[in-house]
């Protein structure tokens, strides 16, 4: 078991860049390159949008060179069924049920990653299930978010308490730093984040520049 003493030699947590629900894949293809050159990107979670299987099909497979190729891994919002078809490295799934019934299916050859955890007891649930990681702090289908500090608690409790990768779900800077310092092994990027003033570029290199700030 880890403590906060032990938080501070613990690497710098990676991005996974949380995409729009797509619509016309070539729509999101340059700024999602754009964010891949500019920094260190572990994985890429594709909300493949609305639409029937070819058109969701379509979209995923016309991004996942793009993403692939640039050492990301991919991730489907849901839809576990599409991930050996469209060769992508997984799912996330949203709740303890869906994570169970999803995944037999997809492991060990896939990634199987759990969110929407609102308990600790869930959360412990997933872990057992044999999750890749846990996230905490994303919003629902209709935008609702947890409170943050019960965010920060959650990540905090369980890189105190478990081994298995931790997302922190951020919608600002700031709340990305505050993952960071509370333990999150990976810092999601809310897509908020994309429609940033400043170039896509300049947002991710400057949250990386803070992520890898030592915990205080």
């Amino acid at each position: 078991m880890g403590t906060s003493g032990d938080r501070a030699s613990r690497a710098a947590p990676r991005l996974t860049l949380v995409t729009p629900p797509l619509g016309r894949a070539d729509a999101t293809a340059d700024a999602l390159a754009a964010a891949l050159n500019a920094a260190d990107i572990a994985a890429v979670l594709l909300r493949p949008g609305e639409g029937d299987e070819g058109a969701l099909v379509a979209r995923i497979e016309a991004l996942r060179i793009l993403i692939q190729s640039n050492g990301a891994a991919l991730l489907l919002d849901g839809h576990p069924d599409l991930v050996a078809r469209t060769q992508a490295d997984g799912a996330h799934l949203t709740g303890i049920e869906a994570f169970k019934a999803a995944a037999p299916s997809l492991k060990p050859k896939y990634i199987a990653g759990c969110g929407a955890l609102t308990t600790r007891h869930d959360a412990m649930l997933a872990g057992e299930s044999g999750a890749d990681y846990v996230m905490f702090g994303e919003p629902d289908r209709a935008g609702r978010r947890p409170g943050f500090e019960a965010v920060l608690e959650r990540c905090s409790w369980w890189a105190e308490t478990l081994t298995i990768p931790c997302v922190g779900y951020a919608a600002s800077l700031d709340e990305a730093a505050a993952l960071a310092n509370a333990g999150a092994d990976f810092v999601a990027l809310d897509e908020t984040l994309w429609r940033d003033a400043r170039t896509l570029a300049a947002a991710l290199e400057a949250l990386t520049q803070r992520v890898a700030e030592p915990a205080r």
